[in-house]
């Protein structure tokens, strides 16, 4: 799709500018540090539009690198490597971007046993790629989609407890049994005295959101193991730390997928054309 979004009748600059025999050396090169990811998006974009275009991958998805490092080679026909050169540069930027800042969470977080995860807060269409690359930056993977886990969040509450007819646990209680035992169940509370009413329903696990620091330890001391206990709400660089160390077990993390900046990589091209070479 984004191929077609940027070639939709071909590149007419390149096929009226370049020779149809010219051919192209291309090297990714890293602007700045960072954490890759997406190297395999960043072949299949040279691939499809011309399978004779080679890609070779010099460092493996999750792995660091710092600017200058070169990242991947290309070869192939000039026309077919200019075609491809920006949109394979814009999913790897992107997903090294992704990689790179759950890199950074992590590592504020290390020596606590809290997991970072990504939210459902992703760039429509590109979700099992910037899902991969959270993973490519050692954090870990929310639920991907609202088909996969039950999770009863504020409005859901009131919703189901707004007739007065059923307590916060019953409803609850209700959701459980007619789930299937292979399904997981979540559900949120903005205070502490909802703590107690949901674990009776016996959820797997019990988000906190937006929690202080000192209701936090209170919430996780409460639950005493009874299930995961999930930190979500005003988590960036300056909090995490924080919010680790107050013993939750999960820490979603939404500004990994929506407010990630692109890493500043660039494609250096050499083309050839009848025995001249031209940077």
């Amino acid at each position: 799709m984004a191929l077609y979004e940027d070639a939709p009748w071909g590149d007419i600059t390149s096929q009226t500018l370049i020779p149809a025999d010219a051919t192209a050396t291309a090297d990714l090169v890293a602007r700045e540090p960072g954490v890759f990811s997406g190297g395999a998006v960043f072949a299949a974009a040279f691939g499809l539009i011309d399978p004779s275009v080679t890609v070779e991958l010099r460092v493996d998805d999750g792995e660091s690198f710092e600017a200058g490092h070169v990242l991947a080679s290309v070869a192939g026909p000039a026309r077919s490597v200019l075609q491809s050169e920006r949109v394979a540069l814009n999913f790897v930027q992107r997903l090294s971007g992704v990689a790179t800042l759950t890199a950074q969470f992590v590592a504020l977080t290390a020596g606590t046993h809290a997991r970072i995860v990504d939210t459902r807060k992703t760039t429509p269409g590109l979700r099992a790629f910037e899902r991969h690359a959270v993973r490519s930056g050692g954090g870990h993977n929310h639920r991907f989609s609202l088909s996969d886990a039950v999770m009863a969040k504020d409005n859901h509450l009131a919703v189901i407890t707004a007739d007065g007819r059923r307590s916060l646990t019953d409803a609850l209680l209700d959701v459980r049994a007619a789930l299937s035992h292979t399904t997981h169940l979540e559900a949120e509370v903005d205070r502490l005295d909802q703590i107690e009413p949901v674990l009776a329903a016996r959820v797997d696990t019990i988000m906190l959101d937006n929690f202080s620091l000192a209701d936090l330890r209170t919430g996780v001391a409460q639950v005493a193991g009874r299930a995961l206990v999930e930190a979500s709400g005003s988590v960036n660089l300056d909090t995490v730390r924080a919010i680790a160390e107050t013993g939750v077990d999960i820490i979603s993390v939404g500004a990994l997928t929506h407010s990630v900046r692109s890493l500043d990589l660039g494609l250096d091209v050499t083309l050839t054309t009848a025995g001249t070479t031209t940077p």
